[in-house]
């Protein structure tokens, strides 16, 4: 008996050793002892109900840094299917918070006036299921800018909603999204909001993500991949733009349009130096590792049809570059426009170009506290003068349990040239995030 104990305790040490390596067999004779070789009198050991099951339910990033409140979460919970692992379910939440306070100058008269807004600039609720080894959907429901100045509760809609198709030819090189995913328009737009420095992207970001379809994510089908992590790629064609989107240099909405053509068009994202690579979108590395990228984006959204009666072809170059090294973090980007318009009056058409450039630090050892400056230049139609924007923000974050809880401060300061508003607005805003 105490010889059968023994083995059955040999048996589960070995089993567990055994679920990390395949090619581990084991066998028993008459008697009950346990060996790892066969012979005659010996059957094997089935080891499938002793061999280590993945984890069911999951939430911690176990290679995170450990901070205040201790280490960030995921990207949503995970539940694994007991009688199928390759299935599974995710879910998870997003909100941010704000509260601000602007002052606004007209700079051709220099009368001045304040206000007081508090508002969720993100409530998203977010849903991930896992169909098998390769195909997986991702959506969420939100209800962004919720009680926004004037806006009230506002309503929720739908963000992304896609079908991933991961390496069905066992290639990192080649996958597949299908229907409403991002389009890589933009580094800073296309990194996850929960993990960007500030809640508020670059104004000339913002327009680069409804130039070419709305939203960046306007219902479409893309390939993407990567080489060794040295070389990332996406190409793209879908659906265009959208008219409630559509905007002139000077800011005027579009009352309608039709466009019968697809956008198309890609990426290229390169990572030259060894061990540099960059593993993951984000602008959140928490003083971890250190990465390098440069990239360049080439979009077109042609035979836009306006009811303003004119008809143009929007072409969106972008460059990209960032990187970091332990708590220095940098990235700048550059858009050119072609195909803008500069009015509804005039219907003149030209060329809009802009860049920002934006670094934080984050201090690992003093509670993953972390400076951040962002500086951004815009010239919203470059054949005319009084379409300049800049934009000049400094703040800090507090990365109190990674992007799963945080706050900042933020002081951001806004001025428009004489055609597009001639004023100058600065807000100051408490920030904070929940998620996982």
């Amino acid at each position: 008996m105490k010889k059968i104990v023994l083995s059955a305790l040999a048996a589960l040490t070995l089993g567990t050793v055994a679920s990390n390596a395949a090619d581990v067999r084991l066998y028993q004779d008459v008697h009950g002892q346990v060996f790892t070789q066969n012979a005659e009198g010996r059957v094997e050991i089935p080891l499938t109900n002793i061999r280590k099951t993945k984890k069911s339910i999951t939430i911690v990033d176990t290679k995170s840094p450990e901070f205040v409140l201790g280490k960030q979460t995921h990207i949503n919970m995970k539940f694994v299917a007991d009688d199928n692992p390759d299935m599974w379910l995710k879910a998870g939440v997003r909100i941010q918070g704000t509260f601000e306070n602007g002052h606004i100058e007209d700079l051709a008269t220099g009368d001045t006036q304040s206000y007081h807004d508090a508002y969720l600039r993100r409530v998203r609720f977010e849903v991930a299921a896992g169909f098998n080894k390769y195909a997986s959907f991702t959506m969420d429901v939100r209800n962004d800018k919720a009680n926004f100045q004037d806006k009230g509760e506002q309503s929720f809609n739908v963000g992304d909603a896609y079908v991933k198709i991961k390496k069905p030819f066992a290639t990192s090189l080649v996958n597949f999204k299908l229907y409403r995913a991002k389009i890589d328009i933009s580094r800073t737009e296309t990194v996850k909001s929960a993990r960007v420095i500030h809640y508020d992207r670059p104004h000339v970001a913002d327009e680069a993500a409804q130039y070419i379809t709305h939203n960046r994510r306007g219902t479409n089908a893309q390939m993407y991949g990567n080489w060794e992590k040295k070389v990332h790629y996406q190409v793209a064609f879908g659906d265009g733009v959208y008219s409630g989107k559509f905007k002139t240099a000077k800011g005027e909405t579009s009352t309608g349009l039709d466009q019968k053509n697809f956008f198309y068009g890609g990426k290229v994202v390169l990572s030259p130096f060894d061990g540099w690579e960059e593993k993951s979108r984000t602008e959140t590395y928490f003083a971890q590792g250190k990465h390098f990228e440069i990239g360049a984006g080439y979009w077109k959204s042609s035979d836009i049809k306006l009811d303003e009666g004119i008809t143009v072809d929007h072409t969106l170059i972008n460059l990209e570059m960032s990187a970091h090294y332990k708590g220095a973090f940098v990235q700048a980007e550059y858009f050119d426009f072609d195909g803008v318009v500069k009015d509804f009056t005039s219907l003149e058409t030209g060329k809009s170009n802009g860049w920002y450039a934006t670094s934080e630090y984050v201090f690992a050892d003093y509670g993953f506290v972390a400076p951040f400056v962002r500086y951004e230049s815009w010239d919203k139609f470059k054949d005319a003068n009084g379409y300049d924007l800049t934009s000049k923000m400094a703040g800090v974050n507090w990365y109190l349990m990674g992007n799963s809880i945080k706050a900042g401060f933020t002081v951001q300061e806004d001025k428009y040239g004489s055609n597009i508003g001639n004023e100058k607005e600065r807000r100051i805003k408490i920030t904070s995030q929940w998620f996982f």
